[in-house]
């Protein structure tokens, strides 16, 4: 089977999105927030490539998180951020969706 996203190949990175691009608005805010906090986790070269991603598919694109800012940023941040701390990060993510809550929790 082939992989249509780039998240499809790990369990965890699926699960964690599909309940993200279901959950409420406001929710899904909580999670761009937490996202975010990944930028802190990668090189500054990783950043700038997220930024030209964002140039080029910001209201642009045909992705769920694609016309959201914020969220767009969140989610390529994760997409580029090293696998261990993507899966470190997906995890804690897919955990604080299924309790609703962002409270005290940090990506790595």
């Amino acid at each position: 089977m082939i992989n249509k996203r780039w998240y499809d190949s790990d369990p965890i990175l699926k699960e964690a999105l599909e309940l993200l691009r279901l959950s409420p608005e406001s929710t899904q805010s909580e999670a761009a927030e937490f996202m975010l906090k990944l930028q802190e986790q990668v090189a500054g070269e990783v950043i700038e490539h997220v930024y030209d991603i964002i140039n080029t598919y910001q209201g642009k694109g045909n992705r769920w998180y694609d016309n959201d800012p914020m969220m767009l940023k969140g989610v390529e941040l994760l997409r580029n951020a090293p696998a261990k701390i993507q899966r470190v990060a997906a995890l804690k993510l897919l955990i604080a969706l299924e309790q609703k809550s962002f409270e005290g929790v940090e990506p790595v």
